[in-house]
């Protein structure tokens, strides 16, 4: 019987001990509002919901300071010193020693760097291809130096390679060996390492013990699947969650910031609303009918309802604070002006467009808005409310006369002209990207732009274009849907938060949980 005893309290000990190890694990429960990741692919992921994952997974040459999205805050990450040639078209960066890759995959060196800046200029394996059209050249120059000729001097080159998009590095071993495979096996050297992805529930990640920074004191993070707005409120409220993801409407902040435990953070970059025109549909081949549209429309109404702090309002087609964005032409609502530029194109009883329209609460009730404001002047829309992947796809397939979009680019004016406005980007066409309204009045000036001698002479040509682009009434420019998340009391991000262009709160070696 004694030794019955001792053996059971032998083993109450080991089980008591074992239960304070897993006690002393630091879990950080997340939820950005995904149903589903798409891909963890570093230059695969354009989606809202996969960048924040890829954020804490992968680094770049440079970064961006932890908690900024300004490229005046750029600073080393894999590079730890790099040099540019007189002329500007050579940037030579010179690598850290010993920065491991996660899992078996190895030291990262210069045929990494070399690798992954080629598959990220690659149409074929790379979403942000148009990004790297000034590299004419990248090579390996010893196992810890890259030189990269561009074809022209990139007054913006440095922002292009950071932490964000294309510019991150992955693995040419894992890129080569895993191929389609990557995106579900992604392979960094950020403070977190991929774990598990279970489809529609969670994917799990955990610290990087050999991230050259120092690893994390978070030991997992638990991105879970909930896209309800109000579910993943419950969650966090019940203590199921430590960070999520907010309502973007001044009503819910004001109303978080009342109750305990809630944290606020609002940040840049703001996904920016335009209403894009399809010009290639009758009667918004017009210019009479866009002017029209864009009458109606009172932004102030909108920008009324999202909030100040939420949504400021925009000026240009492109977003405000970005290099470049110019505020020369504005629309105004004048509702007795849009009666009379229908009635003058022929159609004094009115017109009927039709919408694909997402069921977001980030999209809806703002189409609702402009439905509403539009019928006033005699401008009847159709509205089809799909869920957010059919909206995303219909969209695309030129369904719609008129397309609410929002999307948060690295900040400066050539990415949204690019993206929006070149005719190469118009949707249906082989390069087709989201140029819904098929405008392409100003490709002269976007391309110009690119390869502009100087700053100065670049956002001359830029203020060109957006002046061009709005005398033509491509979209409509509304506001700057800025990104809202909530933390609990007891997560210490380890820094200030005032940007991020993964659209999430960075996770850093620095971020610190307190035991529940």
């Amino acid at each position: 019987m004694k030794m019955h005893a001792t053996g059971l309290a032998g083993l109450m000990l080991v089980a008591g001990l074992h239960g304070q190890a897993l006690a002393q694990e630091t879990v950080l429960r997340v939820s950005s509002g995904a149903s589903n990741v798409s891909t963890l692919d570093a230059h695969r992921a354009s989606a809202t919901d996969d960048k924040a994952l890829v954020g804490w997974l992968y680094n770049g040459l440079v970064r961006f300071k932890p908690g900024s999205a300004d490229p005046k805050d750029l600073e080393p990450d894999l590079a730890e010193r790099w040099e540019i040639s007189p002329d500007g078209k050579v940037w030579t960066f010179h690598l850290r020693k010993g920065v491991k890759f996660h899992g078996d995959w190895g030291t990262l060196d210069a045929d990494d760097v070399v690798y992954s800046l080629q598959r990220a200029g690659d149409p074929k394996r790379s979403t942000f291809s148009s990004d790297f059209s000034a590299i004419d050249k990248v090579e390996k120059v010893d196992d810890l130096t890259v030189r990269i000729a561009l074809k022209y001097p990139d007054v913006n080159f440095l922002g292009r390679v950071s932490n964000y998009h294309g510019g991150n590095i992955v693995s040419r071993k894992a890129g080569e060996e895993l191929g389609d495979r990557y995106g579900a096996k992604p392979v960094g050297t950020g403070p977190f390492t991929f774990v598990e992805q279970v489809t529609q529930q969670y994917v799990k990640l955990a610290a990087n013990p050999d991230y050259f920074r120092g690893k994390p004191k978070i030991d997992t993070i638990m991105m879970r699947a909930i896209p309800s707005d109000s579910a993943r409120e419950l969650a966090f409220t019940s203590g199921e969650l430590d960070l999520f993801y907010g309502k973007r409407e001044q009503r819910w902040v004001d109303s978080a910031r009342k109750r305990p435990g809630f944290n606020v953070e609002i940040f840049q970059p703001g996904e920016y609303r335009l209403l894009h025109i399809n010009r290639s549909q009758p009667p918004l081949d017009d210019i009479r009918v866009r002017r029209a549209i864009a009458a109606a429309v009172n932004v102030d109404d909108l920008v009324r309802f999202v909030g100040k702090d939420v949504g400021p309002k925009g000026c240009s087609v492109v977003p405000p604070g970005y290099l470049g964005e110019d505020c020369t032409l504005r629309y105004g609502f004048d509702l007795a002006r849009a009666k009379a530029l229908l009635a003058e194109a022929g159609h004094k009883d009115g017109i009927t467009i039709k919408a694909i329209v997402s069921n977001i609460s980030a999209q809806q009730p703002f189409m609702e808005i402009i439905q509403a404001q539009l019928a006033k002047a005699g401008i009847k829309l159709e509205m089809q409310v799909v869920d957010h992947a059919t909206y995303q796809s219909q969209s695309r397939k030129d369904l719609s006369g008129l397309v609410f979009y929002g999307a948060a680019r690295f900040p400066i004016a050539d990415t949204y002209l690019s993206e929006f406005f070149h005719s190469r980007a118009t949707v249906g066409t082989p390069t087709a990207a989201t140029n819904f309204s098929h405008c392409a009045i100003a490709d002269k000036e976007i391309e110009e732009a690119r390869v502009a001698p100087n700053a100065d002479a670049q956002k001359a040509l830029w203020k060109e274009a957006q002046r061009k682009i709005m005398d033509d009434v491509c979209a409509i420019p509304l506001f700057e849907l800025r990104q809202v998340w909530a933390r609990s009391d007891k997560l210490d991000f380890g820094y200030e938060l005032k940007g991020a262009l993964n659209l999430a709160p960075p996770i850093t070696e620095a971020t610190t949980l307190k035991a529940r």
